[in-house]
């Protein structure tokens, strides 16, 4: 490893460890991820021969600016998605949208809501994905739990069901997709398969996360059926069904046109937008300024948790331009001596840490899918991957998409969520694995 190459991972090493002191030295962790964003950058900028190969005549200058182009619009593309999805989510949710679904769980007891939230998490995630689940159940537990400190449990419990979930559905997790599209699983093995051991990494961590809970439930005070509403109950339907209807259609445009899912997403908060509008529109004689219309809830969006996720991705693509992860990657499969589980799991595990995409994306570049064995397709390589870089990104909380919006929306620190949350979703993450290993072990 070159002295510059070196400096680059402290960067980051030390903009990653005040990222989970913020509680402590009290800076927003925005601001440190992006920092961390243009350190590691520049810092790549002081050499950029040491990493680049150039054709003849190629400026180095340019080559470079163009790969950072292409990982910032990498990059955008999950912001924009994740942008449009909360967007959505909470238009919906001002206009009563998940009202439903709040009686639906409703009850006075802690531990019941927390089975309730956790399992509906779990197949939510895997229909839509991880993401926007996220998005959507942290908005229904403000409507259900009044308490902050009984919330952040439940808040907990979210990612590592959304995880769990998104990590056996072929469209759940960014990570599964990636390796669904290349052929390495198919939507078949990846259900039947990763099912019963992603159950098992979310079972246990409910089961031994609900003795934090005792009592009953108050309900908060602002309840939505209180709340004055801006449209009629025919408007308000309108729009639950568009929003919700549209996030499930965003992976059918992706198969339908092959476009990337941040335009299915901004196709349906464009329609959303002007259907509203028009409802609205209808009410222009009336001088009050309503406040559930598309541009007020614009400017209700955590802009603080897109940059901190900004700074992230972009930080993580310098350590995978430099070779950091690639080499990491080889350096896991020479120590475990080709063993998949260790290398996997230590992948799952690296995840948490670190952006999985790249991870993930690092490994489809190491191996080939063979003929047959473990590399072969829906090969037990494969297999555990698509489960240890989707489950193993709740280990922490700014290990997985889900995490990271978890954390914004509900202001957790990354110091109460590794106390609290990380060894239990580590019980989980490694139970699923031995679970997988006793069913492979049986029935191959």
């Amino acid at each position: 490893m070159s002295t510059l190459t070196l400096v680059i991972v402290i960067v980051f090493i030390l903009g990653y460890a005040c990222i989970a002191m913020e509680s402590v030295i009290k800076v927003n962790k925005a601001a440190i991820a992006l920092l961390m964003f243009i350190g590691c950058w520049t810092l790549f900028m002081i050499d950029p021969n040491a990493y680049l190969i150039l054709e003849q005549g190629e400026d180095i200058i340019r080559k470079a600016t163009e790969i950072i182009e292409d990982h910032l619009g990498e990059t955008a593309s999950t912001l924009f998605f994740l942008m449009g999805a909360m967007t959505i989510v909470e238009l919906v949710d001002q206009n009563g949208g998940f009202d439903f679904v709040r009686t639906s769980l409703r009850t006075t007891s802690k531990r019941k809501l927390l089975w309730r939230i956790v399992f509906m998490t779990f197949f939510l995630s895997a229909i839509l994905d991880n993401l926007t689940t996220s998005i959507v159940m942290i908005m229904v537990l403000h409507k259900l739990v009044a308490e902050r400190t009984d919330r952040l449990i439940y808040a907990g419990m979210v990612v590592i069901a959304a995880n769990s979930g998104g990590a056996f559905s072929p469209s759940g997790d960014v990570t599964t997709i990636m390796l669904w599209n290349v052929g390495t699983v198919t939507s078949t093995g990846v259900i039947t398969e990763i099912f019963i051991p992603s159950l098992v990494s979310m079972v246990i961590p409910t089961f031994i996360l609900q003795y934090s809970l005792k009592g009953k439930l108050e309900m908060p005070e602002n309840d939505s059926d209180a709340e004055e509403q801006e449209l009629s109950k025919h408007e308000r339907r309108t729009v639950f069904f568009m929003g919700v209807g549209g996030l499930i259609f965003v992976p059918i445009f992706k198969g339908i046109t092959g476009l990337p899912p941040f335009m299915g997403i901004l196709l349906v908060l464009g329609l959303l937008w002007l259907v509203t509008e028009f409802f609205y529109g209808r009410r222009k004689n009336e001088k009050k300024k309503f406040k559930k219309r598309v541009t007020r809830v614009l400017s209700r969006i955590d802009m603080a948790t897109i940059l901190f996720f900004l700074g992230i991705l972009m930080a993580v693509s310098c350590l995978q331009e430099i070779g950091v992860l690639t080499v990491t990657g080889q350096w896991l499969n020479d120590v475990s001596h080709g063993n998949h589980y260790l290398v996997t799991g230590s992948i799952g595990v690296i995840s948490s840490i670190v952006d999985n995409v790249p991870l993930v994306a690092g490994c489809m570049g190491m191996y080939e899918i063979a003929p047959m064995g473990d590399f072969a397709v829906d090969g037990i390589f494969w297999q555990l991957l698509a489960y240890c870089a989707g489950v193993g990104g709740s280990i922490l909380i700014i290990g997985s998409a889900a995490g990271v919006v978890v954390m914004g929306l509900e202001r957790i620190t990354f110091g109460w969520y590794l106390k609290k949350v990380t060894w239990i979703a580590f019980v989980g993450y490694i139970a699923g694995i031995f679970c997988y290993l006793g069913i492979n072990t049986l029935l191959r």
